[in-house]
């Protein structure tokens, strides 16, 4: 990023949760370049999401929270560099008492964050907070800059470097030159994860002139390789652990169809506009965090049940012990999906 005009004072972004909430919030970095291209904007995310922003065009510098280690001191001593910075305003996303603290006490001039935050009193805006019929979390982001955003729904945006092109297009090549897809099958959330049984049943149906790759983090490996042994399928490549995640998402945007779950996966997906079906277990799309690509789909369980939404974020088992959200979901559903994305792309407005 250029050097700004001596005047301008920086910006700070807060999102110190998980991954899929910082890849949202790069909606916002798109939208101030729109709107202030000269200003500097720096990022707070927690420790192990700052790969997300690396060569961002947009950021100028990321500031990290170690919340595992020495948590509260960390706290402290990021309050003191951003008071020493002279942010000019800080837009928190969260609506926790920890980042409002660092908003409160920024010593920012402009202080803007959500009204549920406990600490909302000492901002000087507060952003109502709520879930309505077609609001997204980016919309729900984007009225912190924006009472009322105006035109289409500013997108998430990452920016895989050449080194990110370059893995995503090796790991492309290990399964021949033909189409792909991608499955990212595993979730933090128990009832936001299609179970492994589900996953089975789809790759066991997918037409075999398509490779597979699985893709996720390091705590996924296991259960990726599990699918892959269970199934047997010759052209099923294990990628978890073995690709950051802007190279997933390069490697994701080539895929005729990326299967996701309700988590950072999907929300990779409509940071780099790859083509996406979403499987909605326990949540429902409702919350706002559904997939933005330009093609998405949603799988839910077509029948209504009164226990559905359990929950925001999930749990880590069926309250009611039955999951039928997930098990009751068929196969057939998915790859009517497939069916559909393979027809998209060729399309001219495709891709």
């Amino acid at each position: 990023m250029p050097n700004p005009p001596a005047d301008i004072r920086p910006v700070l972004l807060i999102q110190t949760a998980f991954i899929g909430d910082v890849i949202l919030a790069t909606a916002l970095l798109e939208r101030l370049h729109e709107l202030e291209p000269a200003t500097p904007v720096d990022v707070l995310v927690r420790r192990g999401n700052e790969g997300l922003l690396q060569g961002h065009p947009h950021v100028r510098r990321v500031l990290i929270w170690d919340k595992k280690k020495n948590k509260y001191g960390g706290l402290w001593q990021l309050l003191r560099t951003i008071r020493g910075t002279g942010y000019g305003r800080v837009y928190n996303l969260q609506r926790f008492a920890s980042t409002g603290l660092l908003t409160a006490f920024s010593g920012a001039p402009q202080r803007v964050g959500f009204d549920k935050n406990p600490l909302s009193h000492f901002f000087t805006r507060c952003v109502p907070h709520g879930f309505a019929p077609g609001l997204h979390e980016v919309s729900r982001n984007l009225s912190l800059l924006e009472l009322q955003p105006e035109g289409p729904l500013t997108r998430p945006r990452l920016y895989p470097s050449p080194a990110d092109e370059a893995a995503a297009a090796q790991a492309a090549r290990s399964a021949g030159e033909g189409p792909y897809v991608c499955i990212a099958p595993t979730s933090v959330w128990f009832t936001k994860q299609f179970p492994l049984e589900q996953w089975e049943k789809l790759l066991r149906a997918l037409p075999p002139h398509y490779a597979v790759f699985l893709l996720g983090g390091p705590p996924d490996v296991a259960a990726c390789q599990e699918l892959l042994e269970r199934v047997g399928r010759r052209n099923v490549v294990n990628l978890a652990g073995r690709l950051s995640l802007l190279a997933s998402a390069a490697l994701m945007r080539g895929a005729v169809l990326n299967y996701v779950n309700d988590s950072a996966p999907m929300h990779l997906a409509s940071a780099v506009d790859a083509p996406t079906c979403a499987v909605f277990c326990s949540t429902v799309p409702y919350f706002g965090f559904g997939p933005l690509s330009s093609f998405a789909r949603v799988v839910e369980l077509p029948e209504e049940l009164a226990c559905k939404p359990c929950g925001l974020h999930g749990y880590q088992k069926c309250p009611l012990n039955h999951f039928h959200c997930a098990h009751g979901i068929q196969t057939a559903q998915l790859l009517a999906v497939l069916a559909e994305a393979e027809q998209w792309t060729l399309q001219p407005a495709g891709r």
